[in-house]
């Protein structure tokens, strides 16, 4: 890793160092938006937004420690990058996804107020498959160099991937059928960026292998996309997930509470 970030030309370091310094500036405001945000929904759905706040919250966190890890790690001094000789600490992502990944399909299953017993079986078996999923990519992610290693570990994070997205779609596709006429658009719409936004990271994860890249372009090309698929999971499906709670409780307050399935 230390030849790596001594390789790093200005442009891949400011690239990096600022993709990194958005990260944790749009965490931040995210989670001070949600968390604000909760005084204008339903008692119900307090607790989807609180979560959502949680997660920008944890991530928030996480890319601070991430920033402060790179710039200890790298400077530049003179338009040459040099490695300090101290250890960019990359575990922080999946500390931050083993964390947050489950936290984000709890975030769509609450704000859709399903049954009880089925908001507890689809949120411990999308949470369960998530935590799984990160748990099998961190052995690729952090071998050395961009080998075997990473695209066997991959693969097998692939398999609880799938899963979830099998879920999300034909496990949900009726509950998503039984919302409102004024937010079914846009509880569909906040799968599918759950969806797109998810299949960003394992594009991100073999590109290496798919456009050959190594070294420092693999590694600029990597945190890069992550932050952005980051971004986009959390803090823009954050706001849909705001935005259907808004409406639901604005709804529900005209009409009454509406009915719940049986349980």
């Amino acid at each position: 890793m230390q030849e790596i970030l001594g390789s790093l030309s200005p442009g891949q370091y400011g690239l990096v160092y600022n993709s990194f310094s958005f990260g944790v500036a749009t965490f931040a405001a995210a989670t001070i938006f949600f968390w604000l945000g909760r005084g204008q929904v339903a008692r119900e759905y307090k607790t989807a937004l609180t979560i959502t706040g949680l997660v920008t919250f944890i991530a928030f966190y996480h890319y601070l420690r991430i920033f402060q890890s790179f710039d200890a790690a790298v400077m530049l001094e003179g338009g040459v990058v040099e490695a300090t000789g101290k250890e960019f600490n990359r575990a922080y992502r999946y500390v931050d996804w083993l964390l947050t990944v489950p936290l984000l399909l709890i975030e769509l299953i609450l704000v859709m107020r399903l049954s009880r017993s089925e908001t507890v079986s689809k949120s411990v078996s999308l949470g369960g498959a998530a935590a799984l999923m990160i748990a099998l990519g961190y052995p690729g992610e952090v071998a050395d160099g961009i080998n075997n290693t990473r695209l066997i570990w991959g693969v097998l994070s692939m398999i609880p991937f799938l899963y979830i997205v099998y879920t999300l779609y034909a496990g949900l596709g009726e509950a998503i059928k039984r919302q409102p006429d004024d937010v079914k658009g846009l509880v569909s719409l906040a799968r599918n960026v759950t969806v797109v936004a998810w299949f960003f990271y394992p594009v991100v994860y073999f590109a290496p292998f798919v456009i050959n890249l190594e070294g420092s372009a693999s590694f600029a090309v990597i945190e890069v996309g992550y932050t952005v698929a980051d971004i986009v999971a959390k803090a823009a499906f954050g706001v849909l997930i705001y935005t259907i709670a808004v409406r639901k409780s604005e709804s529900e307050n005209q009409s009454g509470p509406a009915m719940q399935p049986a349980e």
